[in-house]
This record gives structure tokens, C-alpha cells and sequence, in this order.
């Protein structure tokens, strides 16, 4: 009977023991216990196991005695911390936790992993500095932690990682300096420090890095030059180093980067001359040096550059011509000249040999016509050619351009009709032509373009009726076709724009009554009616549904009636009510004191009478007004413009009376020869401003 129980025990004692889960599987347990794993991806991650090589996500090697190799969580939905029991697995290659919401500081334990090969982190909510021990990791080469909330300045020790090939921590906080220590990577292809906090000078050293082939070191805020040894990474093929404050000349030894397909030099302070030398690298693909300070012309030697897709050169100081060269450059997609200085000719076969799909020259001095070919391939997204001085007529190949989204010829001296052909532009939805010296009608096909939320034709010679066809443009937000000699009546079809925001109709000829149905468009913001020949009354329907608008302005028009009392229910009405010169009776209405938020009212030249409701007191955002030639009598209200008024502030203007917000009599320093007092009050020629001076000019508004 003994023997058998002591049989059982031992074999119970051997079974314990071989159940007993490895010391791997114990630190991965531990590390599981900071983990937050809200859809249980870790469940079979368990004690029982005598070990932890068929957990998900983990790998083991195929020894007798299995080692763990690899543990890669990524995209699990994982949060919490990283413990520092990872650095229990000695034997570790690859980890990867990228893509979940890790936080919480990378534990330096993490430099015992000594046969780290692969670290990925990217994309968690990891914070704090990169530990220093992350030097121990010889093995390493690849660390990528980008996307995080990474703090502090960078290690030095990453300068003892002699095998590390790429090395990515963009899109976190990181401070500092660029280390030098970094530039004894031999082996570094790729160095990703951008959008941190990284200032100071990039140093010369990191010339030394021969196999690098990618620098990302944009939107941070190094300074000084860029140095000439960079000449010497003669595998670079990606060079971004923009949204920094560079300075100094672009180094001409950026022409020994023969393999480059990208340099992106944008939006620092770089001055002198875009250098010749970028026409010796012949596989470069995009040249983006927008947003600096370059003087000279464009070089020549870029149309070199046959396999050029992306040429930006926008917002510098470049004079002389665009290259006659650039119109055979086949694989040219996007160019990319705006505000400069540029003059001479558009290139006349631009466009006839490329697939061109953004165009933008705007803010020039360029001359001639327009390409006529730009659209052959009928590629083209954005065309922008505003404030030229180019001539001629819009060129009929633009019905080629069906998939054209943006298409901007203001501020030029561009003549003739627009042609019918527009109306095949299905997808333009912005098109601008303010500006120029086009005649004729707007042709009714521009209801084709029914993708269009911004139109714009102001300051032209256009003539006939605003077509009803505008009605078809649903998404329309804006609508300007002021400044010009449109007749007849204003559309009633304009009320199906039911998105629009802004609405100018003003400085025409447009005729008869105000459509009732514009009260409908209940997303307006401004209707500007001025200076046309409109009669009849104001509909009440502006004020009952405009609810967002903030500018009215119906002055000089031939409008009869009372004022509508429902204007006074527009409260957001802010930045003017204008309706002067026409021909309203009757009196102000009490409700226009309800516009808190005005600052400026025009009701001079009508035929008002009556007083000025003592509900404008509450007019305190008024900064102008003008009542004048009316026949308005009665005190002026107690407002807050008054305030600052001085007898002084008449000095000169005799033809205010009996005001009683002056000093009566008026000072002798301020009284006009021949001025006397009077007790009637006299309206006629009543303005004020902002500055508390009253004057009887008359201003047309």
C-alpha cells in the first residue's frame, strides 16, 4: 500500500512539471497582462500550455527545445501598455505591434533583445522618448515608429546600429537635434525623421551615408544650408526636404544625384537660381520647389528631363519665359507655375504630345493665346491661367476637356463669346472668367454642368438674359455674374439652386420684380441686387427663411413699397443692408432695430418719413449708417454711435439743425460763419460712420 502511494505521487509531481508553462510563455503572459485585447484575439494565450508557440501571433523556431522568434500583433485593435517583460525574450527577431493603440512609453528593457532584427511600432499612441538602449540592439535593422507620440530629442546610441538599413519615426514630437552620431549608419537606405520638431543644421556627415536612398526630413524646422555633401549619396532616389527653413542656394551638387526620381525642396527660404544641374538627373520623375524665394529664369535645361511628370515651381521670384522645351516633354502631368513673374508666350503645342492633367500659370505676366491643344488628350483636371495678360478666344478644343474640374481665365484680356462647347465639361464644378472682355450671351448649355458648385463671370461685356438653364445646376454655390449688361428678368429657375451661399446679380440691367421664389434659398448667405433697373416691392419672403444671410445689399434699384418688416427676422444679418436709392415710402419699420449684429445701414435716397424707431438704441454693432434725402423728422435715437459725436464733428456742415446730441449754440472754435441754432430737427442730409462724423456728401453705395 505504501509503494503505490508513492508511485502516484511521483507521477503526479512528473505530470506537474511537464505542464509547467516555459519561462517565454511567462513573460509573454505577463505581457499580455498590460494589454487590453477588446475582441479577444489573445484568448488562447493560456497557463496550461507547456508552451507558447501555437499562440496567436507567435512563432517559434523548429528546435528540440522551440525558442520564441517572433511576435507579431499587429492590427489587432490592441491598447495598453508595452510591459518590460518583453525583454525577457532574449531570442526575439521580429516584433511587430504596429496599427493598434499602444501608450504608454517604450520600455527599455526592449535593449535586451539582443538578435532584434525587425522592430515595427507604427501607428500606436506610444509616448516619451526613444530609450538610449535601443543602441543595443546590434542586430537591428529595421526600426520603424512613426505615427506615435514620440517625445524627446533623438539617441545618440543609434550611431552604434552598424546593420540598420531603415530607420522611420515621422509623425510623432521628437525634438532636438539631428544627431551626427546617425551619419555612422553605413548601412542606411532610408531615413525617415519627418513632420517631428527636429531644428537645427542637417549635418555634412550624413554625406557618409553612401547606400542611403530615401530622406524624409520634411515639415520640421531645420535651418541653414543644405549642405554639399549630399551630392554624395549617389543612390538617393527620394529627397524630401520641404516645409523647413532652409536657406541659402539650392547646392549645384544636387545635379550628382543621377538615380533621384523625387526632390521635394518646397516651402523653405531658399534664394538664388534654380541650378542647371538638375537637367543631368535624367530619370528624375518630380521637381517640387514651390513656395521659396528663387530668382533668375527657368533654366533650359530642365526640358532635358524626358521622364519629368511633376514640375512645381510656384510662388518664387522667377522671371523670363517658360521653356520652349517644356511642350515636348511627353510625360509632363502636372505643371505647376503660379505666382511668378514669368512673361512671353504659353508654349502654343503645350499639351499636344502630354497627357496633361494640372495646368496652373495664374498670377503672371504671360501674353498670346491660350494652347489650343492643352486638352488633345483629353486629360486635363485643373486649368488655371488667371491674372495674365493673355489675349484671343477661349480655343474650341476645350470641349476635349470632359474630365476638367477647374477651369480659371479671370483677370485676363480674353475676348469673344463662350462657346457652346462648355456645356460638354460634365464634370467641371469651378469656373471662373471674371475679368476679361467676353461678349454675347452665356450659352444655356452651361446647365450641362451639372457637377458645378462655383461660377463665376463677373466684370465682362455679357449681354441678353441669365438663362433659365442656371436652374439645372443643383449643387451651385456661388453665382456671380455682376459687372456686366445681362437684361431681362431674373430667372424664377434660380430658385432650384438650392445650395447656393452667395448670389451677385448686381451692376446689370436686369428688369421688373425680384422672383418671390429667391426667398427660398434658405442656405444664402449673400444676395447682392445692386445698381440694376428692378422694380416692384421687396419680397417679404427675404426675410422669413434667409436665415443664415449676412449681407443684403438691393440699393440703387427702382424698388417701390414700404420696407418689409420681415428684413428685421434676418439675425445674422451682419455685414450691410443696403437699400439706398430706390424709391421705398412709408416708414422704417420697428423690426430693423432687431439686427443686433449690423454694422453697416443704408436707407438714404428714398421716400421715407416718419421718425427713426427708437428700437435702432439697440443697434450696437452699427458702424455706419445713412438716412439722408428722405423725408424723415423727429429726434435721432439714443445709439451708440452718437457717443463720441462732438459739436466739433459738424464743424463746416451748416446744414445740420437742432440736433440734440450737439452743444446748441455750437462753440465759437466749431461754429460755422452764419450758422445759427435752430429747435426743428432737419434729416434730410443726416449720415454718420464709424469714426463719429457727420457729413452731407452724398456716397453712392
Amino acid at each position: 500500500m505504501g509503494g503505490r502511494l508513492v508511485f502516484l505521487l511521483v507521477a503526479t509531481l512528473l505530470v506537474s512539471v511537464s505542464e509547467e508553462l516555459n519561462s517565454e510563455g511567462q513573460y509573454l503572459l505577463e505581457l499580455k497582462n498590460g494589454i487590453e485585447d477588446e475582441f479577444n484575439f489573445l484568448a488562447n494565450w493560456k497557463s496550461t500550455d507547456e508552451t507558447p508557440c501555437g499562440w496567436t501571433g507567435v512563432n517559434c523556431t523548429s528546435d528540440k527545445e522551440p525558442l520564441v522568434w517572433s511576435l507579431d500583433l499587429n492590427w489587432m485593435n490592441l491598447s495598453g501598455i508595452l510591459s518590460p517583460s518583453i525583454g525577457g525574450l532574449i531570442h526575439l527577431n521580429h516584433l511587430d505591434l504596429s496599427y493598434n493603440e499602444f501608450n504608454g512609453a517604450i520600455p527599455k528593457e526592449i535593449g535586451n533583445c539582443s538578435h532584434l532584427t525587425f522592430l515595427y511600432l507604427r501607428a500606436n499612441r506610444f509616448s516619451g522618448p526613444i530609450p538610449e538602449e535601443i543602441g543595443n540592439l546590434s542586430s537591428l535593422e529595421e526600426f520603424e515608429a512613426y505615427t506615435n507620440d514620440l517625445t524627446g530629442p533623438l539617441p545618440r546610441s543609434i550611431g552604434n546600429l552598424q546593420n540598420l538599413r531603415i530607420f522611420r519615426v515621422g509623425e510623432n514630437a521628437i525634438s532636438g537635434y539631428f544627431p551626427t552620431e546617425i551619419c555612422r549608419c553605413q548601412s542606411l537606405q532610408f531615413l525617415g525623421l519627418a513632420t517631428n520638431r527636429i531644428g537645427g543644421v542637417i549635418p555634412k556627415e550624413l554625406g557618409n551615408c553612401s547606400k542611403l536612398e530615401t530622406l524624409y526630413l520634411f515639415q520640421n524646422s531645420f535651418v541653414g544650408n543644405i549642405p554639399v555633401e549630399i551630392g554624395n549619396l549617389k543612390f538617393l532616389k527620394t529627397l524630401c526636404l520641404y516645409n523647413n527653413e532652409f536657406r541659402g542656394n539650392i547646392p549645384r551638387e544636387i545635379g550628382n544625384l543621377s538615380l533621384a526620381i523625387m526632390i521635394q525642396l518646397s516651402s523653405n527660404c531658399l534664394t538664388g537660381e534654380i541650378p542647371t544641374e538638375f537637367g543631368k538627373i535624367k530619370g528624375l520623375r518630380m521637381l517640387l520647389i514651390y513656395h521659396n524665394q528663387l530668382t533668375g529664369v527657368i533654366p533650359n535645361e530642365l526640358s532635358s528631363l524626358r521622364n519629368l511628370t511633376n514640375l512645381d515651381l510656384a510662388a518664387n521670384y522667377l522671371t523670363g519665359p517658360i521653356p520652349y522645351g517644356f511642350q515636348y516633354l511627353t510625360e509632363m502631368s502636372y505643371l505647376q507655375l503660379s505666382e511668378n513673374s514669368l512673361s512671353g508666350t504659353i508654349p502654343q503645342q503645350l499639351g499636344r504630345y502630354s497627357s496633361l492633367s494640372l495646368v496652373d500659370f495664374t498670377d503672371n505676366y504671360l501674353t498670346g493665346k491660350i494652347p489650343p491643344h492643352i486638352c488633345r488628350h483629353s486629360k486635363l483636371i485643373w486649368l488655371i491661367l488667371g491674372h495674365n495678360k493673355l489675349s484671343g478666344n477661349i480655343p474650341t478644343g476645350i470641349k476635349n476637356c470632359k474630365r476638367l474640374q477647374r477651369l480659371s481665365l479671370l483677370g485676363n484680356r480674353l475676348t469673344g463669346t463662350v462657346p457652346s462647347e462648355v456645356g460638354n465639361l460634365v464634370n467641371l464644378y469651378f469656373f471662373r472668367l471674371n475679368d476679361n472682355k467676353f461678349t454675347g450671351a452665356i450659352p444655356p448649355e452651361i446647365g450641362n454642368c451639372t457637377k458645378l458648385q462655383s461660377l463665376e463671370i463677373a466684370g465682362n461685356h455679357f449681354t441678353s438674359k441669365l438663362p433659365k438653364e442656371i436652374g439645372e445646376l443643383s449643387q451651385l454655390m456661388l453665382l456671380n455674374v455682376s459687372s456686366n449688361l445681362l437684361t431681362g428678368q431674373i430667372p424664377s429657375e434660380i430658385a432650384s439652386c438650392k445650395m447656393l451661399e452667395r448670389l451677385d446679380l448686381s451692376h446689370n440691367n436686369f428688369v421688373d420684380s425680384l422672383p418671390k421664389q429667391l426667398g427660398t434659398l434658405s442656405q444664402l448667405e449673400i444676395l447682392k441686387l445692386s445698381e440694376n433697373k428692378l422694380s416692384g416691392t421687396i419680397p417679404e419672403s427675404l426675410g422669413i427663411s434667409l436665415s443664415h444671410l449676412i449681407e443684403l445689399q438691393m440699393g440703387g434699384n427702382e424698388f417701390s413699397g414700404e420696407i418689409p418688416g420681415e428684413l428685421g427676422y434676418l439675425s445674422s444679418l451682419q455685414v450691410a443692408l443696403n437699400l439706398s436709392y430706390n424709391n421705398l415710402s412709408g416708414t422704417i419699420p420697428l423690426e430693423l432695430g432687431k439686427l443686433a449684429l449690423l454694422e453697416v445701414l443704408l436707407l438714404n435716397n428714398n421716400h421715407l418719413n416718419g421718425e427713426i424707431p427708437t428700437t435702432f438704441e439697440s443697434l450696437l454693432s452699427l458702424v455706419e449708417f445713412n438716412f439722408s434725402y428722405n423725408n424723415l423728422t423727429g429726434p435721432l435715437p439714443a445709439m451708440k454711435l452718437f457717443k463720441n459725436m462732438t459739436s466739433c464733428s459738424f464743424t463746416g456742415n451748416p446744414f445740420y439743425k437742432g440736433n440734440p446730441f450737439l452743444q446748441v449754440p455750437l462753440p465759437k472754435s466749431c461754429s460755422p460763419a452764419g450758422w445759427k441754432p435752430e429747435t426743428s430737427i432737419d434729416m434730410e442730409t443726416f449720415k454718420s460712420d464709424v469714426m463719429g462724423v457727420a457729413s452731407p456728401r452724398v456716397v453712392k453705395a
